[in-house]
């Protein structure tokens, strides 16, 4: 939504202040009075949506990272909007946010799952990050996802992003973390075509048993997991088929802990034998008007907003955004990766999101 600011403009000069009924504050009709009504419809305001311009002189500049929230459990709304700040600050790339939105009230709203509004950023995007939870999004909206991957541009998805959608009508039903259709090569939508897999299970107990994330034996090298020492989140592993499709490869595998603090040890149980993947990179393919397009897709099941205070979590992400816009030799284990501003993530749980709160209010000067 643009809203548009009407401006009244009166112009005094030191000979005719005095002609001002400043009781009233209302100009006199005098010749020597000059008032005009202009509008400054060349100024949008975008109520919507949340810009983070990127610091100049960083590895990140020139490059757009564009972050879809939108889920009622694990804070997307909260968690994005840090990455976002992480990525712009101290990164330089340029962040735009966007959550899912009451129409009437324009506030952040998790559990309005059927409206996410400025998804065409994602024409200008490098990459796109997406942390949704079961959205049944109009096809005016669907489409400019639809076009993304159809460009064959990296995907980034967190979490609840293997059961993103559950569209119950229209032209993106294939979409839906449960497609059984004719699109063959769709079956079980977008988390499993995408992004490796679809919802299955909770593999730890839910609530009960944190996870702790442990590099991938064959994979200590790789860019994505350099510096990425302490990895931990009180969200639980989840359960993810073996081997993963096609040509994944896991990076982060997930140990199942006995409590929900990063000093617990892992369980001695089945549940550990073989940990589980929480964080792999897999090839996607799309046909679109007869040609096949390839792009990349990076998948973590770790990543709630209680997730993030985890340094070890913030960077795996930003440094997946650096593998995935081309920048890898940029990579340093050490990062930076603080938080930005104010972060006080809420508990994992549904409903229990911050009221009343709209895009503009999270524009802290930073």
């Amino acid at each position: 939504m643009i809203q548009f600011r009407c401006v009244r403009v009166h112009f005094l000069t030191n000979e005719n202040q005095s002609s001002f009924n400043r009781n009233t504050m209302r100009p006199r009709l005098a010749t020597k009075f000059l008032s005009v009504l202009f509008f400054f419809s060349a100024l949008p305001v975008f109520a919507e949506v949340l810009h983070y311009k990127g610091t100049t002189g960083k590895p990140g500049n020139g490059k757009t990272v564009v972050l879809v929230s939108g889920d009622e459990e694990y804070r997307s709304e909260e968690m994005v909007v840090q990455f976002g700040r992480i990525l712009a600050k101290h990164h330089g790339f340029d962040c735009t946010v966007l959550f899912a939105i009451h129409p009437q009230t324009l506030e952040i709203d998790p559990v309005m799952v059927t409206n996410i509004p400025g998804l065409e950023a994602l024409q200008q995007a490098d990459v796109a990050v997406f942390f949704l939870r079961f959205r049944d999004l109009p096809d005016e909206q669907m489409k400019h996802i639809d076009t993304y991957l159809q460009s064959g541009k990296p995907v980034i998805g967190i979490r609840t992003a293997t059961h993103a959608f559950n569209i119950k009508e229209g032209a993106y039903k294939h979409y839906s973390f449960n497609y059984n259709g004719e699109k063959k090569d769709w079956q079980q939508g977008f988390g499993r075509k995408i992004l490796g897999e679809t919802w299955i299970a909770h593999h730890g107990a839910h609530g009960k048993e944190a996870s702790r994330g442990v590099v991938a034996p064959e994979q200590k090298e790789h860019p994505i997991v350099r510096g990425c020492a302490d990895v931990f989140g009180p969200t639980d592993v989840y359960t993810v088929r073996l081997p993963l499709p096609e040509d994944s490869v896991p990076l982060m595998l997930g140990a199942v802990l006995e409590g929900m603090n990063a000093t617990d040890k892992p369980v001695q149980n089945e549940k550990n034998q073989p940990m589980m993947p929480i964080a792999w990179l897999k090839s996607y393919n799309i046909e679109t008007e007869g040609k096949k397009v390839t792009g990349t897709a990076f998948t973590s099941t770790i990543g709630s907003s209680q997730d993030f205070s985890s340094e070890g979590v913030r960077r795996m992400f930003v440094n997946a955004v650096y593998f995935l816009t081309g920048l890898e030799s940029a990579i340093s284990e050490n990062a930076e990766v603080g938080i930005v501003g104010t972060f006080e993530p809420l508990p994992m749980g549904f409903g229990a999101f911050k009221k009343g709160l709209k895009p503009q209010d999270l524009r802290e000067n930073w």
